[in-house]
C-alpha cells in the first residue's frame, strides 16, 4: 500500500483535519489516482483522537473517507501535539513512551484505526523511538536509564495486549512500528535491534508472548533518518530481517546532503548561503558531518553551522530536513534521493535472498512534512501539486 502522510497539513481538530483532506488530499488524488481509491497516512493529534472516541463519530468519519475514496491504511502517531505550532523542536518527542499519556494516546489511535479499516486488513501505526535523551533523563545527552527503558517496554507490552484484543474482536491486524530518528534514544538500526532483543523479545517471556510481540510490534524505517545516520539501506534492512523484526512501514523521505570536500573554494560561499536557508525555527534539523572515518553529530543545523571556523566547512553533511523526494538537487545542494532508490532495490531483491515479509505487505508512506518551511524559493505555488509530483515519481519507481 502506498500513500502520503497528511502531517504536512496543519490542524489539530477533527474538523480541521477533514478540511485539509477535502482541500488538499482530494487535489492530490485527482492527479495521481483519479479513478481508484488513494492511500493516505493520517496524522491525528491527541485532540482529534479524543473527539473520535465516540463510536458514532468514528463511523461517520469512516463513511466520510469512503465517500471520498481516501484509504487511511496507516497513522503517523509520532507527534501527539500541535505539529505546526511556531516552534516544535523537542516538543515532538513529548510525551515519551515511559509516560502513561503516550500509551493512552496511542491506544486511542489504535481504536480509531481499527474502526476505519475493513475486516481482514492490516493497519500500521508509527511512533517515536522512546523519546529524546534529555527528556528521558535528568541530564541532557546521557543514555536512557534502565528504569526508563523498562517503563517504555511495559507500555509497549500493554499496547501489544490491546492490539491482540482488537485483532480478535475487530478482525483487523494492527502493528505498532517504532521509528528510529537521529539523536533520539533509538537512532540507529543497531539501537532498535538491541532494544527489541533486551526488552520486547525478552527471553523471560513465554514463547506465545514473544510471538504476539512479533506480530504487533515492528519498525518504521524512515529513509531520511537512516541516511542522516549514514546507514547503508541494505545494512539497516538486513539487520532487522536477521533479528526477526518486521519492517511494517517505510517512510519514503529524503534528506539534505552537502559534500564540501568535493567542491572548489569558489562554490563554497554560495553553497553555505543556500544551506543556511534550511536553518528554520520550527523543526529540529539534526545534522551529521562525516570527516574521514569519523562522524560528528549536531542537535540542530544552526549548531552545526556555528562550528565552522576560518578554514571553512569540510566533510559530507547530511541534514534531517525532509525535502521533496522527486528532486535530486536544490540549486547547488544535493538530496539523498539515491537512498530511496537503494531502499527500493533492496525490497525488490529481498525475496531472492530468502527474506519474506508479512502476507499483507509493507506500507510505504511518502512523508515530506516540511513543505511549508522550505526556503521560500523552493516552495510550490500549490502544495497539492508538489505532493502529487512526489507521489507520481515514487509510484513510477515502486516495486509494489
Amino acid at each position: 500500500m502506498i500513500g502520503y502522510c497528511t502531517n504536512v497539513h496543519p490542524g489539530v481538530t477533527l474538523e480541521q483535519i477533514k478540511q485539509n483532506l477535502e482541500r488538499e488530499s482530494l487535489k492530490v488524488k485527482q492527479s495521481v489516482s483519479p479513478d481508484r481509491p488513494m492511500g493516505i497516512g493520517l496524522w491525528l493529534s491527541s485532540t482529534a483522537t479524543e473527539q473520535l472516541m465516540n463510536r458514532d463519530a468514528r463511523s461517520r468519519f469512516r463513511d466520510w473517507l469512503e465517500q471520498r475514496e481516501l484509504v487511511p491504511f496507516t497513522v503517523n502517531a509520532f507527534p501527539a501535539g500541535d505539529f505546526h505550532q511556531n516552534v516544535v523542536k523537542h516538543d515532538v518527542y513529548r510525551p515519551t513512551w515511559a509516560d502513561r499519556s503516550r500509551l493512552e494516546y496511542t491506544q486511542r489511535v489504535a481504536t480509531i484505526l481499527a474502526d476505519l479499516l475493513p475486516c481482514g486488513s492490516l493497519g500500521t501505526i508509527s511512533t517515536l523511538p522512546l523519546g529524546w535523551p534529555a527528556i528521558g533523563n535528568q541530564d541532557a545527552g546521557l543514555p536512557a536509564s534502565e528504569d526508563f527503558l523498562q517503563s517504555c517496554a511495559q507500555n509497549f507490552t500493554r499496547m501489544v495486549s490491546m492490539l491482540s484484543d482488537l485483532q480478535d474482536s475487530r478482525e483487523v491486524h494492527l502493528r505498532l512500528c517504532i521509528e528510529p530518528e537521529p539523536g533520539c534514544i533509538l537512532d540507529t538500526c543497531d539501537d532498535v535491534v538491541q532494544y527489541f532483543d533486551r526488552f520486547l523479545f525478552d527471553s523471560d517471556q513465554t514463547a506465545s508472548e514473544v510471538q504476539r510481540a512479533k506480530q504487533h510490534l515492528g519498525v518504521c524505517h524512515d529513509i531520511c533518518h537512516s541516511a542522516v545516520m549514514f546507514e547503508p539501506q541494505p545494512v539497516a534492512l538486513e539487520r532487522y530481517a536477521e533479528a526477526g523484526i518486521t519492517v511494517g512501514k517505510v517512510q519514503v523521505s529524503s534528506a539534505v546532503e552537502v559534500d564540501f570536500d568535493s567542491m572548489d573554494a569558489s562554490s563554497i560561499t554560495d553553497v553555505m548561503a543556500q544551506l543556511a536557508a534550511f536553518a528554520e525555527p520550527r523543526y529540529l534539523h539534526q545534522t551529521n558531518v562525516r570527516k574521514d572515518d569519523s562522524t560528528f553529530f549536531h542537535e540542530d543545523l544552526p549548531s552545526a553551522l556555528a562550528t565552522i571556523d576560518e578554514n571553512g566547512p569540510a566533510g559530507k553533511w547530511r541534514v534531517h530536513f525532509h525535502v521533496p523526494i522527486h528532486e535530486p538537487t536544490f540549486g547547488l545542494i544535493d538530496s539523498t534521493q539515491s537512498q530511496i532508490l537503494e531502499c527500493m532495490d533492496w525490497f525488490e531483491g529481498s525475496n531472492q535472498h530468502g527474506i519474506h515479509f508479512d502476507q499483507h505487505g509493507i506500507h510505504f508512506e511518502v512523508e515530506t512534512y516540511a513543505w511549508n518551511v522550505l526556503p521560500p524559493s523552493l516552495r510550490p505555488d500549490c502544495l497539492a501539486d508538489g505532493i502529487a509530483s512526489e507521489m507520481q515519481w515514487f509510484l513510477e519507481r515502486s516495486c509494489t
